[in-house]
């Protein structure tokens, strides 16, 4: 989130164009993706307490190697490994939350670990592009790295107590063959996607396309990252309504945003209030998939999250590469009609699913 706003500095202090800087981000994308899908499995058989204590030591080094980068080519291998560790991390994170849940308040406790999102978003984004205004990019890896292995020293004093599964480590693969999750890895991979893939660049078109210093992306940073917080008041209707009816409502909204985003994006003000919006739908929507697909079978939630952060990630790698021509050939505003077209696929997917499941549950 944090190499979007700052992207151009960062392009300028190594030489580089901001679409090769934002292949950092695409690589990160591809490290936690593949973490996910092949590292994940162990959180099951290790335990979430084990594997966090070692994937924040490994985020903390690889950010400090992010600091340090020569050039642009070791910057993206820094930011590889950094995903790896995400990619352990968020799955045994999101699991956690799941499993300590209540029964009808599984909304509200996965919403208090998504306020991290929200924390990271609307001061950590803002703080850094502030920080690197005032001293310099490098310093944001390094706080981040200090922050990380502050994490590392809460979990060592919190002293949590794993309760690992027994047996082997099933493959994450071998998850796909449970009833309904293709479809909502589908949902997921678009929905996520639309948002990365432009995200990525909306910091650019805002500094180079509409000519506003870098501070900018700060404020929009916490527009979105405001829209994220407020989703968390929203967790009880959630749990009311239950996930299948909001579902499809949540990601039109998303849809019309993007096509805000393309009519509108030459006003700051308009991307402002749109990009609060997008905070509060996307808040729902990972909400509401992390339900959904931990609800498919309880005792896989390790290797359900992680093919969800796998997806998750290779949706960071697909859009953060593959809007890059898409916005320096075509600009911002298709950029943004492509992510409306991924978004109307997500919804037509989840509406399918859900007609497939009435059908199937009929018939029986």
């Amino acid at each position: 989130m944090v190499l979007g706003p700052i992207g151009p500095e960062v392009a300028a202090s190594l030489g580089a164009t901001v679409p090769a800087v934002m292949m950092a981000a695409a690589a990160f994308g591809l490290g936690t993706a593949a973490s996910a899908l092949f590292l994940a499995r162990f959180i099951d058989l290790v335990g979430s307490a084990r594997m966090l204590k070692f994937t924040m030591s490994l985020l903390g080094a690889a950010l400090l190697f992010c600091a340090s980068s020569p050039s642009v080519t070791f910057f993206v291998a820094s930011q590889l490994i950094a995903g790896v560790a995400s990619g352990i991390a968020l799955p045994a994170i999101y699991a956690s939350a799941a499993s300590i849940a209540q029964p009808g308040r599984e909304s509200r406790t996965i919403g208090k670990v998504l306020t991290g999102w929200t924390l990271s978003m609307v001061a950590g984004v803002s703080f850094s592009v502030i920080l690197t205004e005032l001293i310099s990019w490098r310093a944001v890896y390094v706080s981040v790295s200090g922050l990380a292995a502050l994490a590392l020293f809460a979990l060592i004093r919190l002293n949590m107590q794993d309760r690992p599964a027994a047996g082997i480590a099933p493959s994450p693969l071998s998850a796909l063959s449970l009833p309904g999750i293709k479809s909502l890895l589908v949902v997921c991979g678009a929905f996520m996607t639309a948002f990365y893939g432009l995200y990525a660049y909306l910091g650019d078109h805002l500094h180079q396309g509409l000519g506003l210093p870098v501070t900018a992306n700060g404020v929009v940073a916490v527009a979105y990252g405001a829209g994220f917080g407020c989703a968390a008041f929203l967790s009880g209707m959630v749990d009311k309504l239950g996930t299948r009816g909001l579902m499809p409502p949540v990601l039109l909204v998303a849809a019309a945003v993007y096509l805000g985003l393309a009519l509108l994006g030459g006003s700051f003000m308009a991307v402002i209030f749109l990009l609060f919006t997008l905070g509060l739908v996307n808040h729902l929507g990972v909400n509401l998939l992390i339900q959904r697909l931990t609800a498919i079978d309880p005792a896989k939630r390790g290797t359900l999250m992680g093919l969800n952060s796998a997806v998750t990630y290779l949706a960071v790698f697909a859009g953060s590469s593959g809007y890059g021509p898409l916005y320096t050939h075509y600009g911002f505003a298709l950029a943004a009609l492509v992510s409306l077209g991924l978004t109307v696929l997500a919804v037509l997917t989840c509406l399918w699913r859900d007609f497939a499941g009435q059908a199937i549950r009929a018939a029986d």
